[in-house]
Protein backbone atom coordinates (compact mmCIF):
# COMPACT_ATOMS: atom_id res chain seq x y z
CA UNK A 1 0.00 0.00 0.00
CA UNK A 2 0.98 3.35 -1.29
CA UNK A 3 2.15 5.94 2.13
CA UNK A 4 -0.69 8.12 1.03
CA UNK A 5 -3.38 5.72 1.10
CA UNK A 6 -2.46 3.91 4.49
CA UNK A 7 -2.17 7.57 5.71
CA UNK A 8 -5.70 8.28 4.52
CA UNK A 9 -6.98 4.63 5.63
CA UNK A 10 -5.33 5.52 9.12
CA UNK A 11 -7.44 8.77 8.91
CA UNK A 12 -10.93 7.52 8.49
CA UNK A 13 -10.29 4.81 10.84
CA UNK A 14 -9.19 7.00 13.67
CA UNK A 15 -12.18 9.73 12.50
CA UNK A 16 -15.09 7.90 12.16
CA UNK A 17 -18.40 9.92 11.46
CA UNK A 18 -16.66 13.11 9.49
CA UNK A 19 -17.19 12.60 6.10
CA UNK A 20 -16.57 16.17 5.28
CA UNK A 21 -13.00 15.94 6.82
CA UNK A 22 -12.52 12.41 4.67
CA UNK A 23 -13.65 13.94 2.03
CA UNK A 24 -11.06 16.82 2.07
CA UNK A 25 -8.53 14.55 3.05
CA UNK A 26 -9.17 12.06 0.54
CA UNK A 27 -8.66 15.07 -2.29
CA UNK A 28 -5.63 16.23 -0.83
CA UNK A 29 -3.93 12.91 0.05
CA UNK A 30 -5.00 11.77 -3.40
CA UNK A 31 -3.00 14.17 -5.27
CA UNK A 32 0.59 14.11 -3.35
CA UNK A 33 1.59 10.64 -4.38
CA UNK A 34 4.34 12.56 -7.14
CA UNK A 35 5.66 14.42 -4.09
CA UNK A 36 6.19 11.45 -2.07
CA UNK A 37 7.73 9.88 -5.12
CA UNK A 38 10.37 12.64 -5.20
CA UNK A 39 10.76 12.83 -1.34
CA UNK A 40 11.03 9.54 0.74
CA UNK A 41 12.23 11.57 3.53
CA UNK A 42 8.66 12.43 4.15
CA UNK A 43 8.02 8.80 5.06
CA UNK A 44 10.20 8.82 7.15
CA UNK A 45 9.63 11.64 9.01
CA UNK A 46 5.36 10.47 9.11
CA UNK A 47 5.26 14.59 7.57
CA UNK A 48 2.04 13.62 5.86
CA UNK A 49 0.49 11.90 9.54
CA UNK A 50 1.41 14.90 11.22
CA UNK A 51 0.31 17.08 8.49
CA UNK A 52 -3.54 16.06 8.85
CA UNK A 53 -3.80 15.88 12.41
CA UNK A 54 -4.60 19.20 14.05
CA UNK A 55 -1.89 20.45 16.65
CA UNK A 56 -4.97 21.44 18.95
CA UNK A 57 -8.54 20.88 18.77
CA UNK A 58 -10.42 23.52 21.08
CA UNK A 59 -14.00 22.66 22.22
CA UNK A 60 -16.04 24.75 24.35
CA UNK A 61 -19.67 25.52 25.28
CA UNK A 62 -21.22 28.87 24.84
CA UNK A 63 -24.06 30.00 27.15
CA UNK A 64 -25.89 33.25 26.60
CA UNK A 65 -29.27 34.98 27.26
CA UNK A 66 -32.01 35.46 24.55
CA UNK A 67 -34.25 38.38 24.79
CA UNK A 68 -37.27 36.59 26.74
CA UNK A 69 -34.43 35.91 28.95
CA UNK A 70 -34.46 32.02 28.13
CA UNK A 71 -30.57 30.53 28.71
CA UNK A 72 -28.92 28.87 25.45
CA UNK A 73 -26.19 26.94 25.31
CA UNK A 74 -24.41 26.58 21.91
CA UNK A 75 -20.90 24.28 20.97
CA UNK A 76 -18.37 26.72 20.51
CA UNK A 77 -14.89 25.51 18.25
CA UNK A 78 -11.33 26.73 17.14
CA UNK A 79 -9.25 23.31 15.55
CA UNK A 80 -5.67 24.83 15.31
CA UNK A 81 -4.46 23.08 12.66
CA UNK A 82 -0.81 23.81 11.55
CA UNK A 83 1.23 26.78 12.70
CA UNK A 84 4.37 25.74 10.65
CA UNK A 85 4.52 29.05 8.14
CA UNK A 86 2.93 31.59 10.36
CA UNK A 87 0.48 32.12 13.16
CA UNK A 88 -2.98 29.72 12.83
CA UNK A 89 -5.20 32.20 10.20
CA UNK A 90 -8.77 31.20 9.45
CA UNK A 91 -12.41 32.18 9.69
CA UNK A 92 -15.18 31.77 12.86
CA UNK A 93 -18.15 30.53 10.85
CA UNK A 94 -21.70 30.87 12.90
CA UNK A 95 -24.15 28.62 11.29
CA UNK A 96 -26.47 24.89 12.78
CA UNK A 97 -24.53 22.98 10.71
CA UNK A 98 -21.74 23.05 12.25
CA UNK A 99 -19.50 20.25 13.78
CA UNK A 100 -16.34 18.88 14.50
CA UNK A 101 -16.06 17.59 10.90
CA UNK A 102 -16.62 20.57 9.07
CA UNK A 103 -13.90 22.43 11.63
CA UNK A 104 -11.48 19.74 10.62
CA UNK A 105 -12.00 19.98 7.03
CA UNK A 106 -11.89 23.59 6.59
CA UNK A 107 -8.98 24.21 8.62
CA UNK A 108 -6.99 21.42 6.57
CA UNK A 109 -8.16 23.27 3.28
CA UNK A 110 -7.03 26.31 5.11
CA UNK A 111 -3.48 25.44 5.54
CA UNK A 112 -2.93 25.08 2.19
CA UNK A 113 -4.85 28.07 0.84
CA UNK A 114 -2.90 30.10 3.42
CA UNK A 115 0.55 28.56 1.96
CA UNK A 116 -0.94 29.15 -1.80
CA UNK A 117 -1.02 33.27 -0.65
CA UNK A 118 2.89 33.39 -0.20
CA UNK A 119 2.10 34.99 2.87
CA UNK A 120 3.47 33.66 6.41
CA UNK A 121 0.15 32.33 7.81
CA UNK A 122 -0.83 28.87 8.63
CA UNK A 123 -4.54 27.30 9.37
CA UNK A 124 -7.18 27.08 11.52
CA UNK A 125 -10.77 27.33 11.28
CA UNK A 126 -13.80 27.79 13.99
CA UNK A 127 -17.29 28.62 14.93
CA UNK A 128 -20.34 27.79 16.43
CA UNK A 129 -23.98 25.97 15.38
CA UNK A 130 -25.19 29.17 16.71
CA UNK A 131 -27.28 30.53 13.95
CA UNK A 132 -27.41 34.48 13.54
CA UNK A 133 -30.32 34.51 11.22
CA UNK A 134 -33.48 35.40 12.83
CA UNK A 135 -31.58 36.94 15.77
CA UNK A 136 -31.83 40.54 17.32
CA UNK A 137 -28.65 42.40 16.92
CA UNK A 138 -28.44 42.07 21.26
CA UNK A 139 -28.69 38.21 20.74
CA UNK A 140 -26.36 38.29 18.53
CA UNK A 141 -24.24 40.46 20.39
CA UNK A 142 -24.64 39.01 24.01
CA UNK A 143 -23.59 35.30 21.55
CA UNK A 144 -20.40 37.46 20.46
CA UNK A 145 -19.01 38.19 23.98
CA UNK A 146 -19.69 34.73 25.57
CA UNK A 147 -17.64 33.10 22.76
CA UNK A 148 -14.97 35.41 22.74
CA UNK A 149 -14.70 35.18 26.53
CA UNK A 150 -13.89 31.64 26.33
CA UNK A 151 -11.51 31.97 22.63
CA UNK A 152 -9.66 35.07 23.84
CA UNK A 153 -7.45 32.94 25.91
CA UNK A 154 -6.33 30.94 23.00
CA UNK A 155 -5.61 33.48 20.33
CA UNK A 156 -3.29 36.19 19.54
CA UNK A 157 -2.19 38.65 16.70
CA UNK A 158 0.99 36.50 16.70
CA UNK A 159 -0.65 32.81 17.74
CA UNK A 160 -4.18 32.82 15.70
CA UNK A 161 -5.62 35.26 14.19
CA UNK A 162 -9.71 34.60 13.21
CA UNK A 163 -11.67 36.68 10.83
CA UNK A 164 -14.83 36.21 9.29
CA UNK A 165 -16.63 33.71 7.47
CA UNK A 166 -20.43 32.58 6.74
CA UNK A 167 -22.73 33.74 9.90
CA UNK A 168 -19.82 36.37 10.93
CA UNK A 169 -19.66 39.47 9.01
CA UNK A 170 -18.94 42.89 10.03
CA UNK A 171 -21.36 43.25 13.11
CA UNK A 172 -19.97 39.84 14.58
CA UNK A 173 -16.76 40.70 14.11
CA UNK A 174 -17.68 44.06 16.12
CA UNK A 175 -19.01 42.15 19.15
CA UNK A 176 -16.16 39.73 19.13
CA UNK A 177 -13.40 42.16 18.84
CA UNK A 178 -15.30 44.35 21.36
CA UNK A 179 -15.32 41.80 24.23
CA UNK A 180 -11.34 40.74 23.34
CA UNK A 181 -10.10 44.29 23.56
CA UNK A 182 -12.55 44.86 27.59
CA UNK A 183 -11.06 41.32 28.69
CA UNK A 184 -7.67 41.84 27.52
CA UNK A 185 -7.17 45.27 27.65
CA UNK A 186 -5.24 45.79 24.26
CA UNK A 187 -5.98 47.18 20.65
CA UNK A 188 -4.38 44.71 18.26
CA UNK A 189 -4.70 42.89 15.27
CA UNK A 190 -6.18 39.78 17.02
CA UNK A 191 -9.10 39.54 14.42
CA UNK A 192 -9.73 40.46 10.60
CA UNK A 193 -12.46 41.72 8.92
CA UNK A 194 -12.84 44.76 11.83
CA UNK A 195 -14.24 48.15 10.55
CA UNK A 196 -12.76 50.61 9.57
CA UNK A 197 -13.05 53.04 11.89
CA UNK A 198 -11.21 50.23 13.78
CA UNK A 199 -8.07 48.96 12.36
CA UNK A 200 -9.99 47.09 9.24
CA UNK A 201 -9.22 47.08 5.86
CA UNK A 202 -10.19 48.66 2.24
CA UNK A 203 -11.16 45.86 0.11
CA UNK A 204 -11.39 43.30 2.84
CA UNK A 205 -15.56 42.75 2.09
CA UNK A 206 -14.65 42.46 -1.02
CA UNK A 207 -11.91 40.36 -1.62
CA UNK A 208 -13.04 36.60 -1.61
CA UNK A 209 -15.72 37.69 -4.18
CA UNK A 210 -13.13 39.80 -6.12
CA UNK A 211 -10.20 37.62 -5.53
CA UNK A 212 -12.23 34.59 -7.39
CA UNK A 213 -12.77 37.01 -10.48
CA UNK A 214 -9.39 38.17 -10.84
CA UNK A 215 -8.22 34.33 -10.57
CA UNK A 216 -10.69 32.81 -13.53
CA UNK A 217 -9.99 36.06 -15.20
CA UNK A 218 -5.92 35.12 -14.91
CA UNK A 219 -7.14 31.80 -16.68
CA UNK A 220 -9.38 33.09 -19.18
CA UNK A 221 -6.58 35.60 -20.15
CA UNK A 222 -4.02 32.58 -20.45
CA UNK A 223 -6.36 31.02 -23.01
CA UNK A 224 -7.12 34.53 -24.83
CA UNK A 225 -10.06 34.86 -23.70
CA UNK A 226 -12.17 37.10 -21.23
CA UNK A 227 -15.29 37.62 -18.70
CA UNK A 228 -16.52 40.15 -21.37
CA UNK A 229 -19.79 38.86 -22.91
CA UNK A 230 -19.86 35.61 -20.66
CA UNK A 231 -22.68 34.30 -18.77
CA UNK A 232 -22.27 32.99 -15.63
CA UNK A 233 -24.28 31.54 -12.81
CA UNK A 234 -23.49 32.38 -9.32
CA UNK A 235 -24.72 30.42 -5.85
CA UNK A 236 -24.86 32.22 -2.73
CA UNK A 237 -25.84 35.35 -1.72
CA UNK A 238 -23.67 36.54 0.82
CA UNK A 239 -20.53 38.50 1.09
CA UNK A 240 -19.06 36.32 -1.54
CA UNK A 241 -21.30 35.95 -3.83
CA UNK A 242 -22.65 39.56 -3.99
CA UNK A 243 -18.58 40.95 -4.65
CA UNK A 244 -18.40 37.70 -7.45
CA UNK A 245 -20.83 39.58 -9.29
CA UNK A 246 -19.65 42.95 -8.98
CA UNK A 247 -16.49 42.47 -10.50
CA UNK A 248 -17.85 39.90 -12.81
CA UNK A 249 -19.81 42.61 -14.31
CA UNK A 250 -17.18 45.12 -14.07
CA UNK A 251 -15.34 42.67 -16.56
CA UNK A 252 -18.37 42.63 -19.11
CA UNK A 253 -20.43 39.13 -18.00
CA UNK A 254 -23.67 38.77 -17.58
CA UNK A 255 -24.59 37.19 -13.99
CA UNK A 256 -28.27 35.77 -14.75
CA UNK A 257 -28.92 33.85 -11.69
CA UNK A 258 -28.12 33.91 -7.74
CA UNK A 259 -29.59 31.73 -4.66
CA UNK A 260 -29.73 32.09 -1.23
CA UNK A 261 -31.30 28.75 1.17
CA UNK A 262 -34.84 29.32 -0.07
CA UNK A 263 -34.09 29.20 -4.11
CA UNK A 264 -32.80 30.51 -7.10
CA UNK A 265 -33.97 33.94 -8.86
CA UNK A 266 -33.49 33.95 -12.37
CA UNK A 267 -32.86 37.57 -14.25
CA UNK A 268 -32.53 36.85 -17.94
CA UNK A 269 -31.45 40.73 -18.25
CA UNK A 270 -28.79 40.09 -15.88
CA UNK A 271 -28.81 40.32 -12.40
CA UNK A 272 -29.33 44.04 -10.80
CA UNK A 273 -26.65 43.79 -8.15
CA UNK A 274 -28.03 47.02 -6.09
CA UNK A 275 -31.38 45.65 -5.66
CA UNK A 276 -29.46 42.50 -4.29
CA UNK A 277 -27.52 44.47 -1.81
CA UNK A 278 -30.66 46.79 -0.63
CA UNK A 279 -32.33 43.08 -0.01
CA UNK A 280 -29.53 41.13 1.59
CA UNK A 281 -27.17 44.06 3.06
CA UNK A 282 -29.24 46.62 4.05
CA UNK A 283 -32.58 44.59 4.89
CA UNK A 284 -31.12 41.13 5.57
CA UNK A 285 -34.19 39.69 3.53
CA UNK A 286 -33.96 37.04 1.41
CA UNK A 287 -33.47 36.36 -1.92
CA UNK A 288 -36.92 35.83 -3.33
CA UNK A 289 -38.00 39.24 -2.81
CA UNK A 290 -36.06 40.22 -5.98
CA UNK A 291 -38.60 38.92 -7.89
CA UNK A 292 -40.80 40.87 -6.42
CA UNK A 293 -38.92 43.95 -7.57
CA UNK A 294 -37.56 43.45 -10.69
CA UNK A 295 -40.15 43.01 -13.27
CA UNK A 296 -39.52 39.54 -15.58
CA UNK A 297 -37.28 37.87 -13.19
CA UNK A 298 -38.24 34.72 -11.96
CA UNK A 299 -38.07 32.79 -8.68
CA UNK A 300 -37.68 29.02 -8.42
CA UNK A 301 -37.88 27.48 -4.40
CA UNK A 302 -34.84 24.95 -4.06
CA UNK A 303 -31.36 25.44 -5.36
CA UNK A 304 -30.29 22.80 -7.04
CA UNK A 305 -32.20 24.03 -9.77
CA UNK A 306 -30.00 26.80 -10.93
CA UNK A 307 -27.11 24.63 -12.56
CA UNK A 308 -29.61 23.65 -14.93
CA UNK A 309 -29.24 27.04 -16.41
CA UNK A 310 -26.96 26.99 -19.56
CA UNK A 311 -23.93 29.20 -18.78
CA UNK A 312 -20.24 29.92 -19.90
CA UNK A 313 -18.49 29.94 -16.49
CA UNK A 314 -19.91 28.94 -13.03
CA UNK A 315 -19.07 30.05 -9.53
CA UNK A 316 -20.24 28.56 -6.68
CA UNK A 317 -20.02 30.95 -3.77
CA UNK A 318 -22.79 29.38 -1.42
CA UNK A 319 -21.64 25.93 0.56
CA UNK A 320 -20.01 22.87 0.86
CA UNK A 321 -20.93 19.68 -1.98
CA UNK A 322 -23.59 22.11 -3.48
CA UNK A 323 -22.26 21.16 -6.97
CA UNK A 324 -22.53 16.83 -6.55
CA UNK A 325 -22.23 14.60 -10.10
CA UNK A 326 -25.69 15.15 -11.64
CA UNK A 327 -25.48 18.91 -10.95
CA UNK A 328 -21.77 18.84 -13.04
CA UNK A 329 -23.12 16.60 -15.71
CA UNK A 330 -25.64 19.21 -15.98
CA UNK A 331 -23.09 22.22 -16.54
CA UNK A 332 -21.41 20.60 -19.11
CA UNK A 333 -24.40 19.69 -20.60
CA UNK A 334 -25.21 23.11 -20.39
CA UNK A 335 -21.96 23.96 -21.91
CA UNK A 336 -20.09 25.09 -18.77
CA UNK A 337 -16.00 25.96 -19.65
CA UNK A 338 -14.77 27.27 -16.42
CA UNK A 339 -15.93 26.47 -12.90
CA UNK A 340 -14.52 28.52 -9.73
CA UNK A 341 -14.95 27.52 -6.58
CA UNK A 342 -16.06 30.79 -4.10
CA UNK A 343 -17.04 28.29 -1.21
CA UNK A 344 -14.69 25.91 0.37
CA UNK A 345 -15.19 22.67 -1.01
CA UNK A 346 -18.59 23.61 -3.05
CA UNK A 347 -18.32 20.41 -5.40
CA UNK A 348 -18.08 16.53 -4.61
CA UNK A 349 -15.37 14.53 -5.25
CA UNK A 350 -17.95 13.25 -8.38
CA UNK A 351 -18.66 16.22 -9.50
CA UNK A 352 -14.88 17.33 -10.07
CA UNK A 353 -14.06 14.06 -11.93
CA UNK A 354 -17.30 14.85 -14.34
CA UNK A 355 -15.35 18.55 -14.55
CA UNK A 356 -12.01 16.79 -15.45
CA UNK A 357 -13.34 14.27 -17.98
CA UNK A 358 -15.27 17.04 -19.88
CA UNK A 359 -12.09 19.49 -19.91
CA UNK A 360 -13.75 22.24 -17.80
CA UNK A 361 -10.95 24.60 -16.72
CA UNK A 362 -11.39 23.57 -12.47
CA UNK A 363 -10.39 26.27 -9.90
CA UNK A 364 -9.67 24.70 -6.51
CA UNK A 365 -11.50 26.39 -3.52
CA UNK A 366 -7.81 26.66 -1.84
CA UNK A 367 -6.78 28.48 -4.98
CA UNK A 368 -9.98 30.15 -6.29
CA UNK A 369 -11.23 32.11 -3.14
CA UNK A 370 -7.96 32.93 -1.38
CA UNK A 371 -8.21 36.36 -1.57
CA UNK A 372 -10.33 36.60 0.97
CA UNK A 373 -7.26 35.44 3.48
CA UNK A 374 -5.04 37.15 1.45
CA UNK A 375 -6.70 40.29 1.93
CA UNK A 376 -6.77 39.52 5.87
CA UNK A 377 -3.21 38.85 6.32
CA UNK A 378 -2.76 42.87 4.39
CA UNK A 379 -4.80 44.05 7.18
CA UNK A 380 -2.42 41.84 9.91
CA UNK A 381 0.30 43.96 8.15
CA UNK A 382 -1.58 47.15 7.97
CA UNK A 383 -2.26 46.70 12.18
CA UNK A 384 1.33 45.37 13.00
CA UNK A 385 2.54 48.96 10.76
CA UNK A 386 -0.21 51.43 12.16
CA UNK A 387 -0.48 51.76 8.48
CA UNK A 388 -3.88 52.22 6.22
CA UNK A 389 -3.67 51.53 2.48
CA UNK A 390 -5.60 53.04 -0.18
CA UNK A 391 -8.54 50.85 -1.49
CA UNK A 392 -6.11 50.80 -4.86
CA UNK A 393 -3.04 49.86 -2.95
CA UNK A 394 -4.95 47.31 -1.26
CA UNK A 395 -7.12 45.90 -4.54
CA UNK A 396 -3.47 45.86 -6.90
CA UNK A 397 -1.69 43.42 -4.01
CA UNK A 398 -4.64 41.34 -3.92
CA UNK A 399 -4.35 41.04 -8.02
CA UNK A 400 -1.05 40.51 -7.78
CA UNK A 401 -1.38 37.56 -5.31
CA UNK A 402 -4.42 35.78 -7.18
CA UNK A 403 -2.39 35.98 -10.16
CA UNK A 404 0.72 34.35 -7.93
CA UNK A 405 -1.25 31.27 -6.93
CA UNK A 406 -2.78 30.76 -10.70
CA UNK A 407 1.05 30.73 -11.71
CA UNK A 408 2.37 28.48 -8.85
CA UNK A 409 -0.55 26.13 -9.23
CA UNK A 410 -0.21 25.59 -12.88
CA UNK A 411 3.39 25.21 -12.47
CA UNK A 412 3.10 23.29 -9.89
CA UNK A 413 1.11 20.63 -12.11
CA UNK A 414 3.34 21.11 -14.64
CA UNK A 415 6.64 20.13 -13.27
CA UNK A 416 4.24 17.01 -11.99
CA UNK A 417 3.19 15.63 -14.93
CA UNK A 418 -0.50 16.51 -14.12
CA UNK A 419 -0.93 19.53 -16.53
CA UNK A 420 -4.00 21.22 -15.89
CA UNK A 421 -5.40 19.75 -13.53
CA UNK A 422 -5.41 22.69 -10.98
CA UNK A 423 -6.46 20.16 -8.30
CA UNK A 424 -3.60 18.57 -8.28
CA UNK A 425 -2.10 21.95 -8.76
CA UNK A 426 -2.91 24.05 -6.04
CA UNK A 427 -2.57 21.08 -3.66
CA UNK A 428 0.88 20.08 -4.47
CA UNK A 429 2.19 23.95 -4.82
CA UNK A 430 0.68 24.56 -0.85
CA UNK A 431 1.94 21.58 0.47
CA UNK A 432 5.48 21.55 -0.70
CA UNK A 433 6.25 24.73 1.34
CA UNK A 434 4.46 23.87 4.36
CA UNK A 435 6.36 20.67 4.04
CA UNK A 436 9.38 22.00 3.83
CA UNK A 437 8.79 24.04 6.99
CA UNK A 438 7.73 21.15 8.80
CA UNK A 439 10.95 19.01 8.06
CA UNK A 440 13.03 22.21 9.08
CA UNK A 441 11.28 22.15 12.97
CA UNK A 442 11.82 18.59 13.24
CA UNK A 443 9.31 16.19 14.70
CA UNK A 444 7.11 18.48 16.83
Amino acid sequence: MQYTERVLEELIAKNPNEPEFHQAATEILNTLGPVIDRHPEYERAALLERFVEPERVILFRVPWTDDSGRVRVNKGYRVQFNSAIGPYKGGLRFHPSVNLSIMKFLGLEQILKNSLTGLPIGGGKGGSDFAPKGKSDMEVMRFCQSFMTELYRHIGQDTDVPAGDIGVGGREIGYLFGQYKRICGEHVGVLTGRGLSYGGSLVRTEATGYGLVYMTEEALRCRGDSFRGKTVLVSGAGNVAIYAVEKAQQLGAKVVAMYDSDGFIYDREGIRLDVVKQIKETERGRIREYAARVKGAEFHAGCKGIWNIPCDIALPCATQNEIDEASAKQLVANGVKYVGEGANMPTTLEGIEVFRKAGVVFLPAKAANAGGVATSALEMAQSSGRMFWSFEEVDEKLKSIVRNIYRAMDAAAEEYGVAGDYVAGANIAGFLKVADAMMAHGVV
